[in-house]
């Protein structure tokens, strides 16, 4: 096995000069050294063939020994120095000092085809970040991040990625639903991948220890490596720097609300510097839409992070990074200004999201108006947010009301049991939206193409990963597989998997894995 190792972040950046793995406060440090734990027993469940691709190694690699040992973390790669970061964060609005790479071990930086890579093996061990944890991973949430991380770049929402998911072979105690009922569950170890692992928690840290030597030092090593697109100096290049970090955030969020994802853990150290869905903890994907709905049992009480406060967390997570890279810049106006064109920027781009959804060509005024009525509809009923719109895309211009309400009526949880009342506030809504794509010269079959590249038909809901996890717990990896296969193709028919077109079986309701999840893992 052969990868092109060019390591920066750790050879560029300053180090923690103390290398034993013991708990403790990092200062002016970037990072700590650390070896993986080794495993008793690894096994290899299952590998991206994309992400090998991507670092330029092959199916025969995938299968050598070395690949097991690696990435694994039995073996350290030679002239590699693996190491975890430092960083900060606030989580759930509260400042939390030091966080850091508690079971994230990075083992180095790839370069293949002029794109770098950085692997990342989470649940490799314990880490000088670890605090109160042990640093290992189980399979159901390893099984999570390896299937989702990829689910979602096929998706086109920006994404760290996923290479490998082993089996550990040991035993981790995990306490999953923070009830007092720990449980050992089966140790597994996924290898993440990504352009660079950096979080808003990165420079929050140097800030808030008035270490500004290192928060410059490390706001310019990103502008180098990860932004060379911006060529001023100083001061006018940490705000052009703001500014992109800005940019990709809101592109991030916008693509969630266009999927229906929730993140459910959007703290600050979960807040990739590159714009990057990063940290796929208790995640999930509307089902009955809810605009109230949080995939976290944490967040249960205050719905900080449910589905339609995304966009302001990601706002208010901006406004920690500016108070980070104030001190650097030294101009509250500029920060000011920048922040202030966020919620002009997700309007328009909502729109453009939400009409390419409905598949209209050019925008109206009225569209805002029939857009605000179909959420308004979407909170009166049970009505499963990814199959209505893959079913509008069936309406056609010569439709009536009354047609275009059967297209889409699989959509809705209980349809037998809509009240006459609410079928016709959505036939109602239904003759504004005839209406609407008989004013386009957009023909039926265009619009069909347009919407079902935009709109997914297949998306990594709970229940299917449950399902997953659950055959996995037998040694069945059969539906990881399958999973993986599907979701490679979100936005194509794939009548062999037609079986997972479908709305949330009544079973996963209120199943541990299905509806919530907690943040063990």
């Amino acid at each position: 096995m052969r990868l092109n190792i060019q390591d920066r972040f750790n050879k560029e950046l300053p180090a923690d000069p103390n290398k034993n793995n013991t708990r403790r406060q990092v200062h002016e440090a970037c990072y700590s050294f650390v070896q993986p734990s080794k495993p008793s027993k690894p096994e290899l469940i299952h590998v991206s063939q994309e992400m090998l691709k991507e670092l330029g190694l092959t199916k025969q690699d995938a299968l050598a020994n070395a690949f097991l040992e690696v990435f694994s973390g039995t073996k350290v790669m030679e002239n590699t120095n693996p190491y975890a970061m430092c960083y900060g964060g606030h989580q759930f609005g509260h400042w939390a000092g030091q966080l850091g790479d508690g079971r994230a071990i990075n083992l180095a930086e790839v370069n293949h085809k002029n794109k770098y890579w950085t692997l990342q093996l989470k649940g490799a061990g314990p880490t000088p970040y670890s605090r109160g944890a042990d640093g290992y991973a189980v399979l159901r949430s390893s099984i999570r991040e390896h299937l989702c991380s990829e689910a979602m770049f096929h998706l086109g929402v920006p994404t760290t990625r996923s290479l490998s998911l082993m089996l550990s072979g040991d035993e981790v105690l995990r306490d999953m639903m923070y009830d007092g009922n720990a449980g050992y569950e089966k140790g597994a170890i996924v290898c993440r991948v990504a352009p660079s692992f950096l979080r808003f928690g990165n420079f929050q840290i140097f800030a808030a220890r008035k270490d500004f030597v290192n928060l410059k030092r490390i706001t310019e090593y990103t502008i180098q490596h990860h932004f060379p697109e911006i060529k001023s100096n100083g001061k006018e290049s940490y705000i052009e720097f703001f500014r992109k970090v800005l940019d990709k955030s809101l592109r991030m969020v916008i693509d969630w609300q266009r999927v229906g994802f929730v993140h459910g853990v959007m703290n600050t150290d979960n807040m990739s510097i590159l714009g990057l869905t990063i940290d796929y903890g208790p995640y999930g994907w509307l089902e009955p839409f809810d605009n109230n709905w949080t995939p976290n049992t944490t967040d249960r009480t205050n719905r900080r992070y449910r589905f339609g406060n995304q966009p302001s967390v990601v706002l208010w997570n901006l406004y920690q990074l500016a108070n980070a890279l104030h001190p650097i810049i030294e101009d509250t106006a500029a920060l000011e200004s920048i922040l202030h064109e966020f919620q002009q920027k997700f309007e328009n781009q909502f729109l453009d999201m939400m009409t390419n959804k409905l598949g209209l060509e050019k925008k109206m005024e009225e569209d805002s108006k029939l857009i605000e009525n179909l959420f308004s509809n979407f909170e009166k009923a049970e009505t499963d947010y990814t199959i209505f719109f893959r079913l509008l895309s069936n309406i056609e211009k010569n439709d009536t009301k009354e047609v275009s309400f059967t297209k889409i009526q699989d959509s809705f949880y209980n349809p037998s049991e809509m009240p006459d009342e609410l079928k016709d506030d959505w036939k109602d809504w239904l003759q504004k939206y005839l209406n609407r794509i008989n004013e386009e010269i957009i023909e039926d079959k265009r619009r069909f193409e347009k919407m079902n590249k935009t709109n997914p038909k297949y998306v990594l809901r709970n229940y299917m990963a449950q399902l997953a996890i659950d055959a996995a717990e037998t040694n069945d990896f059969s539906i990881v597989e399958e999973l993986h296969n599907l979701l490679k193709q979100p936005y194509a028919e794939q009548p062999k998997f037609e079986k997972w077109f479908a709305k949330r079986p009544e079973w996963a309701r209120t199943k541990v894995g299905c509806s919530m999840l907690s943040c063990s893992s």
